[in-house]
């Protein structure tokens, strides 16, 4: 407890964007968010106060980060589970705990599990040997999809097989590097959407409307909020299984499941135990941020409201440009402002690189099909400095 404001310290692993914002929305709380980061340049290490350098895979380090932290949640995924069964062990709070955080740790044991729960998944299986793509591939058809179990993320450690002779070369190098693999039926997808929720360690859960996820090149551009055209019987079934996963891991915090909507029905692809990209739209969307109900999760605090704001909100990744513009961040900030005053901005502190998340843009209004427009043209000028509809600087 902080002895000068008598409120909680939350202590996160992990100093990137999904740290800063979560400091954000301890602010108002009264909270100033303790983080542990590798660098004094992450993203939330720029603005938190209370900052840590250490690696996650340190045991000595997060023992000492986890001292006069009232529970410890996380980043990212990547925290060894043994260690974090030492800490629990210890009497700290971890949250949510490493037996939940395994399932979005290891894409095997989570497939695994889910398929036990009756939970839709594409159909898997475990690759020891490059007979098994072989075998899979001939069962299931081709292309099919090879994933490494641990990491990856935005498209990476993620790899289409079109036939064999792809899977025989793939296969043998990723098995000889170590690798844990495997593979899966490529699902004939509608779109992607996700079902993002929360929840406490009292067991009170949370929903907010389902979103469509709009990717490229493995990474998200867009959110759409709420996924246009969607049922009634779709967004209950989606909300659902997100909030029986929750329940059945003992997830505490934000849970986002990732479906992929066919025409059979939906299939959850990933989960995510932390704030998640498809949530960025809360902030300026949503009654309750991801990022505060996030904190109130953790800290067995009553949820708070997931109404939106607006009847549409799009939210627009802004993602490295091939090359870094001349104009400044500042005079991008002055131009889209200048067009779009009513757009709200969320940039992450980061050094422009090409394929880098460097922010987001959120758009609100009555109709998605505008706002999802301004979405794009804001997030474009943001990373190019040029507006991809032609429109000239005054």
């Amino acid at each position: 407890m902080d002895q000068r404001t008598g409120t909680p310290v939350v202590g996160m692993i992990g100093g990137g964007q999904l740290a800063r914002m979560t400091h954000q929305a301890a602010v108002p709380l009264g909270q100033s968010l303790k983080v542990l980061a590798t660098s004094p340049e992450d993203s939330a290490a720029l603005v938190a106060p209370r900052v840590e350098i250490g690696q996650h895979t340190d045991l000595d380090a997060l023992k000492n980060f986890a001292q006069g932290c009232d529970v410890l949640t996380f980043d990212h995924e990547h925290v060894p589970g043994d260690l974090l069964r030492v800490l629990a062990a210890s009497g700290t709070s971890v949250q949510p705990g490493p037996d939940a955080l395994l399932h979005a740790q290891d894409k095997l044991v989570m497939r695994r599990k889910l398929a036990e729960l009756g939970v839709p998944v594409p159909p898997f299986a475990e690759v020891t040997s490059v007979a098994d793509v072989l075998e899979f591939g001939a069962e299931h058809g081709w292309p099919c999809v090879l994933k490494t179990a641990r990491g990856g993320y935005d498209g990476r450690g993620v790899w289409v097989l079109d036939g064999p002779d792809e899977a025989r070369s793939t296969a043998a190098e990723l098995l000889e590097s170590g690798a844990v693999l495997l593979v899966e039926q490529r699902v004939a997808l509608r779109r992607e959407l996700a079902a993002l929720v929360a929840r406490s360690p009292f067991g009170q859960g949370a929903c907010w409307p389902l979103v469509e996820t709009v990717q490229q090149d493995g990474i998200c551009v867009q959110t759409l909020a709420p996924a246009p055209d969607a049922s009634a019987d779709l967004i209950r079934q989606a909300q659902d299984m997100a909030l029986q996963i929750a329940d059945a891991l003992d997830v505490t915090g934000v849970l986002a499941v990732e479906l992929f909507e066919t025409a059979s029905g939906l299939v959850v692809n990933e989960l995510a135990m932390r704030p998640h990209n498809s949530g960025h739209w809360t902030i300026d969307g949503s009654r309750t941020s991801q990022f505060e109900q996030h904190l109130r999760a953790v800290l067995d605090y009553p949820l708070g409201s997931t109404e939106p704001t607006a009847p549409a909100v799009v939210m627009g990744n802004v993602i490295g440009a091939p090359e870094t513009p001349a104009m400044s961040v500042d005079e991008r900030l002055h131009h889209l402002f200048a067009r779009y005053p009513h757009a709200k901005v969320h940039l992450y502190g980061k050094g422009e690189r090409p394929g880098r998340k460097l922010g987001h843009v959120n758009l609100l209004g009555d109709r998605m099909d505008e706002i999802r427009e301004q979405a794009r043209l804001a997030a474009h000028w943001l990373s190019h400095a040029e507006w991809a509809d032609g429109h000239e600087i005054h």
